[in-house]
């Protein structure tokens, strides 16, 4: 079975093919820039070249169609029939407390999509252009939808309700959802599989740092609290989002500086974080080069940075009553040794210390102490090839036969 994997962007389509009976990516690639006339399509086949192109593509539509026509090419491609493709799963941001798992999707669900656009306005219009277009480009081609919000559905009221007026959670929604929740769920069952223990019998805290960046509290396989809330701009200090901070600021900077609420909400979601401490950038490489060199306003930006992640490790630890393994994952928390070493440096009394060659060799296992601390790379695009693979098998074929 093969199976499209779409990540759509407000100005990207990110995409894996993959085989998922060996769980083997055929083909893969981004396209950057959607809207623009120089727009950037990095694609890579299995075992062929790579391929960069920069051309005009002016929509979402635009790019779904380069890259069939890509998985399609006689030189390049992989694939010598749309009806080679048995699915499209897509990542989809948000699916309110509507959606607790994957789902095949159909009109119903695809206007519960919409309907969670005012939870997410920055994801999910764009994830609903990825399952129109494919709808449009790959007729008859069942999609289904991969909710990054449905793994931290297991969270208790205790740990996501608000301390608003009730009325709030009732008529508005208004609660911790959560998110990365694809990329918790995979590299919490890959620790329990490294680990040789059941799921259920685990307590793992699971790291998820790239330019966004969030924590969950996993309890026997279910998430029972997470870092990030209502929107991902709740919990660490990211790449450009600032994280938590005393909401009395939102109004008193807006008051101060005389700033709409677009314009506070753009400050707090794309100018805050290691870019707004710094000054200079959000890449944790950059940054860690400039401390390096002696940059003080970059150290202290990753202390913060470290000091925030291991806060919530140790509210987790309490949360969660101990602990037998943190797990690292996403571009920093898998590539960056020194940013795991200073934010787990000084818990030793709680069983949790690293490694220092374990942990600068790129090992998967770099603890030292009674608390397991693991280096996962996460692998979003084969949860939801799993997930989208899973329901296909029990949804009737065109024709009412179920697939093989």
């Amino acid at each position: 079975m093969k199976i499209l994997i779409m990540n759509c962007g407000s100005s990207s389509v990110k995409f894996q093919l993959i085989d998922i009976e060996h769980e083997e990516v055929l083909a893969k690639g981004i396209v950057e820039r959607i809207g623009s006339s120089d727009a950037i399509i990095n694609y890579q086949a299995r075992a062929k070249d790579k391929l960069r192109e920069v051309r005009e593509v002016l929509n979402h539509e635009d790019a779904i169609e380069m890259v069939t026509m890509l998985l399609l090419h006689p030189q390049h491609g992989v694939l010598k029939h749309k009806d080679e493709i048995d699915g499209i799963g897509h990542r989809v941001v948000h699916g309110g407390e509507e959606f607790v798992a994957s789902v095949l999707i159909t009109d119903p669900v695809k206007a519960a999509i919409e309907k969670f656009i005012q939870f997410a306005p920055l994801h999910n219009p764009h994830n609903l252009k990825g399952i129109e277009a494919c709808e449009r480009l790959l007729p008859g081609v069942p999609q289904v939808a991969v909710f990054d919000t449905a793994f931290h559905h297991t969270i208790p009221p205790k740990a996501f309700i608000y301390g608003l007026p009730y009325a709030f959670y009732q008529k508005l929604g208004i609660r911790r959802y959560g998110f990365h929740g694809t990329s918790h769920r995979y590299v919490a069952a890959k620790a329990a599989e490294i680990l040789g223990r059941p799921a259920e019998s685990l307590k793992i805290i699971t790291c998820h740092l790239g330019n966004g960046a969030s924590i969950t509290a996993v309890d026997g396989g279910r998430s029972v609290d997470t870092s990030m809330g209502f929107t991902p701009l709740e919990g660490l200090v990211m790449g450009t989002r600032c994280g938590d901070i005393d909401p009395a600021l939102v109004p008193y900077i807006m008051e101060r500086e005389n700033l709409s609420t677009k314009q506070i909400d753009a400050i707090m979601n794309k100018n805050s974080g290691m870019l707004g401490l710094t000054g200079t950038s959000n890449d944790m490489r950059e940054i860690l080069a400039e401390a390096g060199r002696g940059g003080e306003q970059h150290r202290l930006a990753i202390e913060i940075y470290c000091y925030r992640v291991r806060k919530y490790i140790g509210a987790y630890m309490a949360a969660l009553g101990g602990v037998d393994a943190v797990v690292f994952t996403g571009g920093i928390g898998e590539n960056a040794a020194t940013i795991r070493e200073m934010t787990l440096k000084g818990m030793e009394s709680f069983g949790i210390s690293v490694d220092p060659e374990k942990n600068a060799g790129h090992q998967t296992d770099i603890g030292a102490g009674t608390v397991r601390i693991l280096v996962i790379p996460t692998n979003e695009e084969l949860a939801i090839g799993r997930d989208t693979a899973e329901i296909l098998h029990r949804t009737p074929r065109r024709g009412g036969k179920r697939r093989s």
